[in-house]
């Protein structure tokens, strides 16, 4: 018993562990963005948005091909219509900020 909980509490703090930047690039890794503009973006959200946001973005890229036929691809315009969907006005310009910085086009 004390095993399997030991396996999940370590499990559970990696995650956890994580920065919000590597967990936004493998998002987008995911979702078929390169492994260099992914950790770009990343690292420039995770520095020009707070928790929150990052974290209404998260909840509402999730969302936003939950339906879809194939909700594995989220495109760089996506991401960006996603984020100017959020009543934060802010994120929506941070990502389109990212995406321009690191050179991926909408």
């Amino acid at each position: 018993m004390y095993r399997i909980f030991a396996s999940i509490a370590l499990s559970c703090l990696t995650v956890a562990c994580a920065a919000p930047s590597t967990r936004i690039a493998t998002g987008l890794e995911r979702y078929g963005l390169d492994a260099e503009r992914s950790t770009c973006i990343g690292q420039r959200l995770e520095r020009n948005l707070s928790l929150g946001q990052l974290q209404q973005l998260g909840k509402a890229a999730a969302a936003y091909r939950r339906d879809d036929s194939d909700p594995t691809r989220l495109t760089m315009s996506d991401l960006i219509r996603v984020a100017g969907e959020i009543k934060d006005p802010r994120v929506a310009l941070e990502v389109g900020k990212a995406a321009a910085g690191c050179g991926v086009a909408p």
